[in-house]
C-alpha cells in the first residue's frame, strides 16, 4: 500500500452535532480533501465504514447510543475487520488527562481538544499520514504503537510478559496457520 496525501484520502466523520460535522468537512474540504462521509455516532459510524472504506476517521467522544471509545473499542478489537488499521483522530471537548489516556488505550492514533483549528487539524491529519505508527496487537491492548518515539533499545527486559504482534498499516497481517 503506498502513502496517501491529504488529496486522496476519504474521511469519515463522526460527530453527534451537526454543526461540529459541518465544520469538520469544511476543514477537511479546505485540505483538498474530496471524498467525505458522515455519522452521527458509533453504530452510525460502524455501518458507514464498512460502506465507504475511510482511510481516515475523525471521531468525537460523547455520543448516544455509542460513543467513540466504543467505537474505537469495536473497530480496534475485532481481527476480522478489513478497517481495524485505519488511522483514528478523536476530536472532543473532554481533554482531561483520563479521558485522554483512556482514549490512547483505546486504540486512537491522535487526540484533539475542542475547539479545533484548521492548522491543527492538518497537522494532525499529516502526522498520521506522514508518520504512521506501528500497530500493536497484544493480550490487552490493539492499536497504534503508544510509544511515540523512536528509541532504541535499552537493552533490558522487555515489560510484556508475552510479545506483542506489530503490525504496519502499509503491510497487513499474515495469515495465520
Amino acid at each position: 500500500m503506498t502513502k496517501l496525501t491529504i488529496q486522496e484520502i476519504k474521511v469519515l466523520i463522526i460527530d453527534d452535532d451537526r454543526h461540529m460535522r459541518m465544520l469538520m468537512r469544511n476543514v477537511v474540504f479546505g485540505l483538498g480533501v474530496r471524498d467525505v462521509e458522515e455519522a452521527r455516532d458509533g453504530e452510525t459510524g460502524l455501518v458507514s465504514m464498512a460502506e465507504f472504506s475511510p482511510d481516515l476517521v475523525l471521531c468525537d467522544l460523547k455520543m448516544e447510543p455509542m460513543g467513540g471509545m466504543e467505537f474505537v473499542h469495536q473497530v480496534r478489537n475485532d481481527p476480522g475487520n478489513p478497517h481495524r488499521l485505519v488511522p483514528i483522530i478523536m476530536v472532543t471537548a473532554y481533554a482531561n488527562l483520563e479521558t485522554i489516556s483512556g482514549a490512547r488505550d483505546t486504540g486512537v492514533n491522535e487526540f484533539m481538544a475542542k475547539p479545533i483549528s484548521a492548522s491543527a487539524l492538518e497537522k494532525r491529519i499529516r502526522y498520521v499520514l506522514e508518520d504512521p505508527r506501528a500497530f500493536v496487537e497484544a493480550e490487552q491492548f490493539a492499536g497504534p504503537d503508544r510509544r511515540r518515539g523512536k528509541k532504541a533499545s535499552t537493552g533490558g527486559k522487555e515489560r510484556r510478559e508475552r510479545p506483542a504482534k506489530i503490525l504496519t498499516p502499509s503491510a497487513p497481517p499474515a495469515a495465520e496457520d
